[in-house]
């Protein structure tokens, strides 16, 4: 269409404007899964770090309790609750894992 803009071009802009919409809406949607995701984590982590678990009883060596969110062992079988923990250590066959500490958190449960 001569000195005019045509029907093609009329729907070309606001097919562009709407691809430019539809990216900054799956950006903010793929920040809002990231972030969400790391609020999970945060979570778990904090959930972990009310919990203790036992590391069983290996060769010569005794059995260990950690925090729950010692990094030393990962969780067999669960988390223990603090009464459990505490009952463990009290066994003279079971001592706290020098590293995590898990008598500090038990001290204030």
């Amino acid at each position: 269409m001569p000195g005019g803009t045509s029907d093609l071009d009329k729907n070309r802009t606001p097919e562009q404007w709407l691809e430019w919409q539809l990216r900054q809406v799956r950006g903010r949607i793929r920040e809002l899964e990231i972030k969400e995701q790391q609020e999970h984590r945060a979570q778990e982590r904090a959930h972990a770090a009310l919990r203790w678990k036992i590391q069983p009883q290996r060769s010569s060596l005794a059995a260990l309790v950690h925090s729950g969110d010692c990094a030393l062992h990962p969780v067999e079988g669960g988390f223990l609750t603090r009464e459990e923990a505490m009952i463990d250590l009290a066994e003279p066959d079971i001592e706290p894992c020098q590293i995590c500490n898990p008598e500090t958190g038990l001290a204030y449960g």
